[in-house]
């Protein structure tokens, strides 16, 4: 054998074990989807999946949860922060394409995700020391639950705030129906049927989140909150509000649905989800023609869903909410409509769902209570 071929062998041999070595080196730096941090005296979570819009699944969530009951019950953390990695979203919303194949086999993703993201959603609701999620960026679905039970929300102005789920066969769930009735007038109503977006400065104004600062600003006001000697409820408040005054950006612009809140309020008042339509239909406004286009491209099944979870959801607990919101997810992977809008708005694209039943009219009012009933011995329990 020649001396050369040896040579060449040995090369070739050294060169596959240097590819080893960066292969095992570059899966061992696989970043975590969760960053979960101490940072002095404040617990920093940062949903790290920035690639796909840092949206929510089970990993995620039971990374979190447990994190975050620890920080609860330790005397040297005196505060926690939520916020997301990448500057374009905090959180897009959940997994649902996993949800679909999970509900296709019958996988028990369908119960488990649920369940475990509702109970990350009173957690965050029940916790007893400050919590802070800054929106900062695209904020929908289960990323409203990571940050609106909280006790602070900090809007920027790259924050896009919406519960789009009557789109694809949902309902606007992690507690959905409990803050969405308590915004003002029928706005909660208008948004979780239509799943309108509010950006910027708006979704303070619509009073989703509690505080407004300039997306620059952040990275001050995070070094501020961590390095407070003292991080009282007045504290706290006290540097939101400073950043929130140093903060004019569209400070100018009035908020994007002043002109129609009167027309919100006097077109979505209605017992039923059919005379809501009624209403608009009649109105005959640009505006109310435009609510009409968008509605009928919802599921009947879920506007008459999401109709009945708000007009609930108005007198009842978090708690309660969140355990009706579970019976409905349920129903919801038990159905049909869920899986088609998947198909049509995120997986073939064609915008075009064939809902079943087509219309609100032939959705009857008893398939509708059954899906509220309780589930037994597989209820939430929280």
């Amino acid at each position: 054998m020649s001396l050369t071929l040896v040579t060449s062998k040995h090369r070739l041999r050294a060169i596959c074990r240097l590819h080893r070595i960066q292969g095992h080196m570059m899966s061992s730096r696989v970043e975590p989807e969760v960053l979960l941090e101490k940072v002095c005296r404040t617990g920093v979570i940062t949903l790290n999946r920035p690639k796909v819009l840092n949206a929510l699944n089970l990993t995620m969530i039971q990374s979190i949860y447990p994190q975050l009951k620890k920080w609860e019950s330790d005397s040297d953390t005196d505060l926690v922060i939520i916020k997301g990695a990448g500057g374009k979203a905090f959180c897009a919303g959940g997994d649902v394409r996993a949800l679909t194949e999970a509900g296709k086999v019958g996988d028990p993703l369908t119960k488990n995700l649920f369940r475990e993201e509702y109970i990350l959603n009173y957690a965050i609701g029940t916790c007893r020391k400050p919590f802070i999620a800054f929106i900062d960026g695209i904020t929908m679905g289960g990323g409203v639950g990571l940050s609106v039970h909280g006790r602070y929300r900090v809007a920027t102005e790259r924050t896009m705030f919406a519960m789009p789920e009557t789109a694809i066969g949902l309902f606007p769930d992690v507690g959905g129906g409990y803050f969405l009735p308590r915004l003002q007038g029928k706005l909660g109503l208008f948004l979780a049927l239509t799943g309108f977006r509010l950006k910027g400065r708006d979704v303070h104004r619509a009073g989703i989140a509690t505080h407004f600062v300039e997306s620059k600003k952040m990275p001050d006001l995070e070094k501020e909150l961590v390095n407070l000697r003292s991080p009282s409820a007045e504290n706290i408040s006290r540097v939101l509000e400073s950043f929130q005054n140093e903060s004019s950006l569209d400070s100018d612009k009035p908020f994007v649905l002043e002109k129609q809140m009167a027309d919100i309020d006097r077109l979505f008042d209605s017992a039923t989800m059919e005379g809501v339509m009624h209403n608009l239909k009649a109105d005959g406004s640009e505006f109310a023609k435009k609510q009409v286009q968008t509605l009928s491209k919802m599921s009947p099944t879920s506007l008459k869903l999401t109709f009945k979870q708000l007009q609930l959801g108005a007198t009842l607990s978090l708690r309660d909410v969140l355990v009706i919101e579970y019976r409905l997810s349920q129903a919801c992977m038990r159905g049909r409509d869920f899986y088609e809008g998947v198909r049509a708005v995120l997986v073939d694209k064609d915008q075009n769902p064939k809902w079943e039943p087509p219309t609100l009219e032939e959705v009857p009012d008893a398939s509708v209570e059954r899906c509220f009933s309780s589930l037994g011995d597989t209820d939430l329990v929280l």
